[in-house]
């Protein structure tokens, strides 16, 4: 790992990463680093470029994950912002803020239940559903070239054992599916 004199020090290598992992704890097993090291990186890097990908279509990824929350509770993609909130692992007032953005930019609207005064509805735009779509094809376009190397019986296995590997971790830690903090 050289140092670059333009900048920060570049990251390890998987292997540099390792290899310094087993030199200060001997009992390390290098497939499993490899496998979670591997898993945290591709993580990193693909959120990266799904913001990337956000920001060319003028949402943030924060926008994005409600507009797929509200999607994926189906039509009429509605839903109220305490549901939202614990869904994203968000506290109430981030959601708020959110909301308040989005409402802004004509993504979502924000009115009172007819049925429940007391309730409030967020309710996915058309403008919305729009740049849900734009997202999906440009997110569509990159997962495919991602996986472009691997074979359809690869696709099939890595999916499995990712989702084995998912469904261990949601057992074990029921209570992580949204984040400790906001980042907004």
């Amino acid at each position: 790992m050289a140092d670059n004199p333009d900048g920060p020090t570049a990251e390890p290598t998987l292997e540099e990463q390792i290899a310094a992992y087993q030199r200060e704890f001997q009992d390390l097993d290098p497939q499993v680093e490899q496998i979670v090291s591997a898993l945290g990186r591709l993580n990193r890097r693909m959120n990266v470029a799904y913001g990337r990908q956000t920001a060319e279509i003028g949402i943030s990824n924060a926008e994005w994950e409600v507009l797929k929350a509200l999607v994926l509770s189906g039509a009429p993609y509605r839903m109220g912002p305490g549901e939202l909130a614990k869904r994203l692992g968000l506290t109430p007032a981030a959601m708020t803020h959110r909301i308040d953005r989005m409402v802004q930019e004509g993504l979502v609207t924000r009115d009172r239940d007819e049925s429940n005064r007391v309730r409030v509805i967020v309710e996915l735009t058309a403008e919305g559903r729009e740049k849900w779509l734009a997202a999906m094809r440009l997110a569509t376009v990159f997962e495919e070239d991602l996986l472009q190397d691997l074979t359809s019986v690869e696709r099939g296995l890595l999916g499995e054992v990712l989702t084995r590997l998912l469904r261990r971790v949601e057992h074990a830690q029921p209570d992580a599916g949204g984040r400790l903090n906001d980042l907004d």
